[in-house]
């Protein structure tokens, strides 16, 4: 369990910064003299860069020794804050943010196969869930503290904080990392990397993803305004149903993880029918304060539920070439996360209001669940089973 840990604190070090940007704009946008919609390009910038050059960095380092490759990547992390911390413009603050999430991209990626490789079959499911609370965890604990940090001392005393966090996890790889960490497996080459997004079960998972990130940040991304304009809430209460809602989302990550470990496909499948229900729920109880905040909490537990079989899913089905597929799974959510945004504000901007938002999300929801139907359908049709790792030479 101690190198799941030391993966952990650098997962949670890559969620905070990629989200903390959030809770710093305004003084962000001050401090290098532009505007706030010109900031915002910070957060744009660094998804395109886990969606894209995460893939990419993944491919081209395949045949690095992979604690190796950890290791590198988390050095950047810290020398890209203390950089940050440094920038003079918003160009070079730009162009280190995305240097950053390509970083991002590759680590998260490269750590989900190396976790599951640290343990038994039938702990896969919570090895992947150790890495994925790192987001959900960044989202309670780091993204208000390091909002609080930029507040108190400025914005660039957030990234050398981060830097600090960086060294933090690089210390704790150094310790407690084995050196045979991914040594298990030998590097595919491009051709079998590409050939394996063919199989049915990893392909059907990505577009599961796709669903689930429209089902989530389609509503989430325009969760204030819904929560003030809809449900009428105070302003100031904001903040603690974020609060709740990402411990709802640290608690689904790990009972996801159990559930992809005991019975995968079944509870995939039923929690996807379940969070269906539940987006139809929020728009019934969105202008009743109570009701809505005990919904939100309850969704937002499903979202992170849902995302820990979908990927052991397909770390599992990608077994002998998991390299570009593991990257993809990042680089997936970053998609989704734009296309939700983009699907909601295309409805705003339609006429829809913000309570239409679930709707879409419910729609979302139950193609996800006739995806999942299908593809176990045709898994049991041709009794496949996941191949095994590609043993080392």
């Amino acid at each position: 369990m101690l190198p799941l840990i030391a993966l952990f604190i650098a997962a949670f070090a890559f969620g905070t910064t990629e989200f903390v940007i959030a809770g710093v704009l305004p003084e962000v946008a001050q401090g290098l003299g532009v505007s706030i919609p010109t900031a915002g390009y910070l957060v744009s910038g660094y998804a395109c860069g886990i969606a894209i050059g995460g893939p990419l960095l993944a491919l081209a380092t395949s045949k690095v020794p992979r604690k190796m490759l950890l290791l590198g990547l988390v050095i950047a992390f810290a020398i890209g804050q203390v950089a940050c911390a440094l920038a003079p413009d918003f160009t070079s603050m730009l162009v280190l943010r995305i240097a950053i999430a390509v970083a991002h991209g590759a680590y998260f990626g490269v750590a989900m196969v190396v976790a599951v490789g640290l343990v038994r079959e039938d702990q896969r499911g919570v090895a992947v869930a150790v890495i994925l609370s790192g987001l959900t965890v960044s989202n309670v604990i780091g993204v208000p503290a390091g909002t609080a940090i930029g507040s108190l001392w400025g914005w660039r005393a957030t990234f050398w904080v981060m830097g600090a966090l960086g060294i933090v996890a690089i210390i704790a790889m150094l310790a407690l990392l084995p050196r045979t960490a991914g040594c298990a497996t030998r590097p595919a080459g491009l051709a079998r990397e590409v050939r394996v997004l063919g199989r049915q079960q990893v392909w059907t998972s990505l577009i599961l993803m796709l669903m689930l990130m429209i089902g989530q940040f389609g509503l989430f991304t325009y969760i204030t305004p819904t929560l003030l304009e809809v449900t009428g809430l105070d302003p100031s209460l904001i903040p603690w149903v974020l609060l709740l809602n990402g411990v709802g989302a640290t608690i689904g990550v790990f009972l996801g993880g159990r559930l992809a470990d005991w019975k995968l496909m079944p509870s995939l499948i039923t929690m996807l029918f379940l969070q269906a229900l539940m987006l139809a729920v929020i728009y019934a109880v969105s202008p009743y304060p109570v009701p809505m905040v005990i919904a939100i909490v309850i969704w937002g537990g499903l979202n992170f539920a849902i995302g820990a079989p979908i990927q052991t899913r397909i770390l599992a089905w990608t077994a002998d070439a998991a390299n570009l597929a593991s990257s993809l799974i990042p680089s997936g959510f970053n998609v989704g996360i734009a296309l939700a945004a983009s699907l909601g504000a295309a409805m705003l901007n339609a006429g829809y209001g913000y309570r239409s938002l679930p709707l879409a999300g419910t729609l979302a929801m139950l193609v996800a669940v006739v995806v999942a139907l299908a593809s176990q359908a045709w898994e049991w049709r041709s009794q496949a089973t996941p191949p095994l790792p590609a043993a080392a030479e």
